[in-house]
């Protein structure tokens, strides 16, 4: 069997070891639906409550700020329509403006879309060629017509960082009425979510990215922010998630910020080395340009153009020698449209799609790297029909 350098970590983590040991007895003996009264439910709502209090230690939030959500997908969509919602509730159903980036992942760029279809406005904030969004233009298009801004914490292509903090400041001075949601996503594994997310009313995250289980995610409901439910019918989650609460993806996701949390600051500055030393080797290929600004970038973030090269043909060529990695969002894998973050900063559709995302996380090794180094320049030069240009490997440790 081929050995895999798996460099797909902004897709999906693979599940740490103690989130695997703490979530087997509730897919086995504690199988207790927690909404019940008796003995066996009783353990199971036990369980999900102490899984509630160490989510919100590690997202920084109250106990009864955190709502449990099917994953990131659902966390946004909740987070954004459900706050639109609420504010058109309370002025009688007229439609409220919701003020997004350009390069906000689908699952809030759809959400808000749906929101301007059942009455409201939608108003897009450009981002620079940096990938960083235009604060200046966020003021202009901000006033008291607006009910929620979203901007992500880190972007899911790009792995740059937003000014969150700053976003936060002129909502606040120059939309009162408005809530701020953020798609913190990708930001857990790298960044302190009590701190980076705090000036946020709504904060989205997702397990599987930091070595939690798929399918679970969280959505932090500031106290005081309304919120209109998606899902109705069982009034789990103090009414604003109804459905029977995953108590083994519930221990998964706690446990998984616990550790996260616990390794970040070691992780953050292993991983950020294997990255640079990614970087600098694939640096030496010609027409291998980074991305934005790099010095934003997350430690685990290393996203190129491959000049006359299309990504979804390199993709192939990687993975037939045991590379995994990716072009644009997972969750647009295959598609034909361009990334519509690059086309946000500018590139032609042609440039983007020859742009490649490479992503490490808390499993990644110097293995993993030494592979990609050098399996990644001989396939961009068999793809261009060129010898493998002199020191591309240069990267490569002994």
């Amino acid at each position: 069997m081929t050995e895999v350098a798996y460099l797909d970590h902004a897709a999906t983590t693979p599940a740490r070891p103690e989130v695997r040991a703490a979530m087997a007895p509730f897919l086995d003996e504690v199988y207790g639906n927690p909404s019940g009264i008796h003995a066996v439910a009783r353990r199971a709502k036990t369980a999900l409550e102490e899984a509630r209090e160490e989510i919100a230690e590690h997202l920084g939030c109250a106990p009864g700020e955190v709502v449990l959500t099917g994953g990131g997908t659902e966390a946004d969509n909740l987070g954004v329509r459900g706050a639109a919602r609420a504010a058109r509730s309370g002025t009688g159903g007229t439609g409220g403006t919701v003020v997004v980036s350009a390069i906000e992942h689908k699952a809030v760029a759809e959400a808000a879309a749906r929101v301007a279809r059942a009455g409201g406005t939608v108003r897009t904030v450009r981002v620079g060629a940096d990938g960083v969004i235009d604060l200046d233009h966020l003021g202009a298009v901000l006033d008291d017509t607006v009910v929620v801004v979203s901007v992500m914490c880190v972007n899911n292509e790009t792995g740059i960082v937003q000014p969150l903090a700053a976003v936060a400041e002129r909502v606040r001075a120059q939309a009162p009425r408005a809530v701020l949601h953020t798609d913190a996503v990708q930001a857990v594994a790298w960044l302190d979510p009590v701190v980076t997310t705090a000036p946020a009313d709504l904060v989205a995250v997702s397990a599987h990215k930091f070595g939690g289980p798929k399918g679970v995610g969280a959505l932090v409901v500031r106290d005081g922010t309304g919120l209109e439910p998606d899902l109705v019918g069982g009034g789990q989650e103090r009414g604003r998630r109804s459905g029977t609460v995953d108590v083994a993806g519930a221990v998964g996701l706690a446990v998984a910020l616990r550790v996260t949390a616990a390794t970040r600051p070691v992780d953050v500055a292993r991983i950020g080395r294997m990255r640079d030393r990614l970087a600098a080797g694939l640096a030496t290929v010609p027409g291998v340009v980074p991305t934005g600004d790099r010095a934003r970038a997350v430690a685990g973030s290393h996203h190129v153009r491959v000049e006359g090269v299309e990504a979804e043909t390199l993709l192939v060529a990687l993975d037939r020698e045991g590379v995994c990695a990716a072009a644009g969002s997972s969750c647009a894998s295959g598609a034909s449209a361009p990334s519509h973050v690059l086309t946000a900063m500018g590139w032609s559709r042609r440039a983007a799609k020859e742009a490649v995302r490479f992503s490490l996380g808390h499993a990644s090794t110097d293995a993993d790297v030494d592979r990609a180094l050098a399996v990644v320049p001989r396939a961009i030069a068999r793809l261009r029909g060129a010898p493998v240009a002199a020191g591309a490997r240069a990267g490569e440790s002994g």
